[in-house]
């Protein structure tokens, strides 16, 4: 493996150690340009391909297969990342999904707002929160310790990844359309952040 030189400030300012977190990288409010900064700072990180779609175009050459990748990153433990990856190999569609899901890495505020449990422990949402994409709509509520995540398959990764452990969950509309689905989670969980902030 190649070592990773900087080409942007961020970078740079990441590999001279002046940002010991990814939390203080993102506390900036700055672009993460170069998924490697990520890879630096949380080196722990895990993947789930939430997607794998193939098309195919006939050209006079024969046919052609492209593959469109969902995946997303997470460290279990608040920072989580999903991004959209295309090519006509599926490993290099993956590897893009991924690099790109690094590169929108994002803080999940915890907290416990679960009028059955209010424990100190930030195993749920603070709150409920919702988010629609296209014709999907997701709808997150906080849930007691121990009930787990009651949520499909899909929904189940994200928040797992999340690092959140307690959620009961509503999904309508389109749920066939999966990265949709990842869309709407993520802008649900985006807006803990706006409102806890």
């Amino acid at each position: 493996m190649n070592e990773w030189v900087p080409k942007t400030k961020l970078g740079r300012a990441v590999k001279e150690g002046k940002f010991r977190s990814i939390d203080e990288v993102l506390a900036t409010g700055k672009p993460i340009l170069e998924h490697q900064i990520v890879d630096y700072l949380l080196p722990n990180l895990k993947t789930e391909v939430i997607e794998v779609r193939t098309t195919q175009r006939v050209t006079d050459s024969g046919r052609k297969i492209s593959y469109r990748v969902v995946a997303v990153v997470g460290d279990e433990n608040g920072h989580i990342g999903y991004g959209l990856g295309k090519s006509n190999e599926f490993a290099t569609a993956r590897e893009k999904a991924i690099n790109r899901a690094k590169r929108n890495i994002m803080k999940v505020i915890g907290g416990c707002g679960s009028w059955e449990c209010k424990c100190e422990f930030d195993h749920s949402l603070p709150h409920k929160v919702s988010a629609k994409v296209s014709a999907t709509s997701v709808e997150l509520m906080p849930a007691p310790r121990g009930v787990g995540l009651v949520a499909n398959d899909n929904v189940k990764a994200i928040l797992r990844l999340a690092g959140v452990k307690d959620v009961w969950s509503k999904v309508r509309g389109s749920v066939k359309n999966r990265y949709s689905l990842v869309q709407a989670v993520f802008e649900a969980l985006k807006s803990v952040e706006g409102e806890k902030a």
